[in-house]
């Protein structure tokens, strides 16, 4: 290392992006920073926006010969609520106690600034080791379906791709370096609409009692066993979310009802599978009721694994080294971006605890940011080496 090097505040560079008021789906100048200070690092930056979501591609061009690691992230954060039940601004980006406040300090703008940080200042030292891709998005807590996916056609279009990618989005319950994230489960979401035939409450032989069918089909889900687990994964789950049926009269008998739930499952079933298993179930229900049953499916993101090998193992080795933790390799949680990015290559997930994301007075450790940089500084070199 040269004597006039610098290396890169990751702290700093967290704040600065706390303070960009980026509630989905405004960017709120969080990519507009980045881009500026990666231009400024020697990365080629492209502005990927689709249909009004932006997103940022930014790479360090290595040897041709050589592979290239990738970072991904997102700079969106959800709302802050009632800003008078913070004990800081929201977007202030405050430093006290220890810790960096604000909205995203954890989810997970600190995750974006670690890895900026630690891939400027691998390039700016070992700039002929191979390529670094850094690809952040403004639409990851919204639907997602212009945010990484969009970043990772225009990679496809434009003859890019990554060897091998982490991601950055805490991952960890309770202290830094206690879980990596090798996969995660499917998520769907389905809505039934039972349509019967509304009527008068003392003559219900005279209608098809809508509600009625609707709760017989909600017990009937909840109380059904999808599966009992796989080697990797725990047993998916099915939670009903809603009830609804919008009758305020009591002496009516709906003739219309609706129920939502939200199904996570692992590698032992696939949405295809789990849609026919609703109709079914819908179906009976329908004949039991003798009305109709309409279904509509959202499929957020189907199960997948990045088997423990390479990745996994350099992930893990590096992190018990600099955390004295031992990584569990888990597949649990909820969606992230990790589901779109397998497609392309392996990938895994590493960022700081998780325990205080999407809360009033959301804040994270400042040695944690810290280390965090350390640890994906190490990967890169320990990647390429």
């Amino acid at each position: 290392m040269s004597s006039n090097f610098t290396p890169t505040n990751p702290v700093t560079l967290t704040a600065d992006l706390v303070r960009c008021p980026s509630v989905t789906p405004k960017e709120g100048g969080a990519l507009v920073l980045l881009e500026n200070c990666l231009t400024a690092s020697g990365f080629s930056c492209s502005r990927i926006d689709r249909n009004g979501v932006p997103n940022l591609f930014a790479k360090f061009e290595g040897p041709s010969d050589r592979p290239a690691f990738g970072f991904n992230g997102h700079t969106d954060v959800v709302p802050t609520g009632d800003e008078s039940e913070w004990s800081v601004p929201p977007f202030s980006g405050k430093i006290n106690g220890g810790y960096l406040w604000g909205r995203g300090a954890t989810d997970m703008k600190s995750g974006v600034a670690a890895f900026v940080a630690a891939s400027i200042d691998f390039v700016r030292q070992s700039p002929e080791a191979g390529s670094v891709i850094i690809t952040v998005t403004g639409d990851e807590e919204a639907n997602a379906k212009d945010g990484t996916i969009a970043i990772l056609d225009w990679m496809r279009e434009h003859g890019e791709t990554m060897e091998a990618c982490l991601v950055g989005e805490p991952t960890c319950r309770s202290q830094i370096g206690d879980r990596i994230k090798i996969g995660r489960r499917g998520s769907l979401n389905a809505r039934f609409k039972a349509l019967g035939k509304q009527g008068h409450s003392a003559y219900p032989e005279r209608s098809h009692n809508a509600v009625q069918a609707i709760a017989s089909l909600a017990h009937r889900l909840h109380h059904s066993v999808l599966d009992h687990g796989s080697e990797n994964f725990a047993p998916s789950t099915l939670a009903v979310t809603n009830i609804d049926t919008g009758n305020t009269a009591s002496n009516v008998i709906p003739g219309r009802s609706e129920a939502s739930v939200n199904i996570r499952f692992n590698d032992n079933l696939d949405s295809k599978g789990i849609i026919a298993w609703l109709k079914k179930h819908a179906d009976e229900v329908e004949k039991e009721f003798n009305l109709s049953i309409e279904i509509n499916v959202t499929v957020t993101g189907e199960c997948f694994l990045t088997p423990p090998g390479n990745l996994s193992d350099l992930v893990a080795k590096i992190v018990r080294a600099k955390t004295g933790q031992n990584p569990e390799l888990s597949t649990s949680g909820g969606t992230s971006d990790a589901r779109f990015i397998k497609d392309m290559c392996p990938v895994v997930e590493f960022g700081l605890v998780g325990d205080n994301m999407h809360q009033t007075d959301e804040r994270v450790r400042i040695d944690d940011i810290h280390l965090l940089k350390q640890v994906y500084l190490q990967i890169l070199r320990g990647f390429f080496a």
